[in-house]
Parts: C-alpha cells; sequence; structure tokens
C-alpha cells in the first residue's frame, strides 16, 4: 500500500499574498525566498516543506470556498493515484512532470482538493 511520506506544502488563499507572506515571515519567522511570496523551511533532513500564499481568485485549489490546500509528499505518485482511482476517490486526470518532480490531484469525502508530489530524486 502507498502512503504519504510527508507534509510538502501548505498553501492558503490570500487577498494580497505577499503582505500576507510577509506578516508569517514577520511573526512566525517562515523566511521567505528572494523574489517569490513563499516561504519554505526544512522539516527534517533532505525534505523540504513549502508554505505559500496564493492570490484569492487563484483556481489552483479547485473550489472557491476551500481556503487552503495540502501538498503530501509520495514516493510512487502513478501507484498513489492508481490506489485512490481503485478505493473509487476523485482523482484528476492531469499529471504535471516539472523542474520539482511529479503532481497529481484528488479530492477527500469533504470536497478537499490536495495535492500529492513526487519529489525529484
Amino acid at each position: 500500500m502507498e502512503k504519504v511520506t510527508g507534509i510538502g506544502g501548505v498553501f492558503i488563499r490570500a487577498k494580497d499574498p505577499q503582505a500576507l507572506a510577509l506578516w508569517y515571515q514577520q511573526h512566525l519567522g517562515i523566511q521567505l525566498e528572494p523574489g517569490t511570496s513563499y516561504g519554505g523551511f526544512i522539516a527534517k533532513a533532505g525534505d523540504e516543506t513549502v508554505w505559500s500564499a496564493f492570490a484569492a481568485d487563484t483556481t489552483y485549489f479547485g473550489a472557491k470556498n476551500q481556503q487552503s490546500m495540502l501538498n503530501y509528499r509520495v514516493t510512487d505518485l502513478d501507484a498513489m493515484l492508481k490506489q485512490l482511482k481503485a478505493a473509487d476517490v476523485w482523482v484528476d486526470e492531469q499529471i504535471e512532470d516539472g523542474d520539482y518532480g511529479k503532481f497529481g490531484w484528488a479530492m477527500d469525502p469533504e470536497g478537499n482538493r490536495f495535492e500529492l508530489w513526487q519529489p525529484k530524486n
């Protein structure tokens, strides 16, 4: 059985993503990366967890009423998506393969869209 290996990211909607990111930096110490509106911090050796503020009108989360989305790290994205489909879980047919690895999306029984990430080795 495929399992999540960690949290890859926490994403939230914001009226002003840059201002909110700066607030989190000032008050919680989340270090912002230069030239971006998101912060990243090391969760454990070799694994990175990203915090990011998205524009309030983003469609990346799916439904407009979903205020946040979690990104879960997995070791085999294809196997995880296959496993979810076999369990009649809604899975987005789109898969992205980019510089940071492979990404896929699914939805829990309450309609919360989440992201699955298989980092590049």
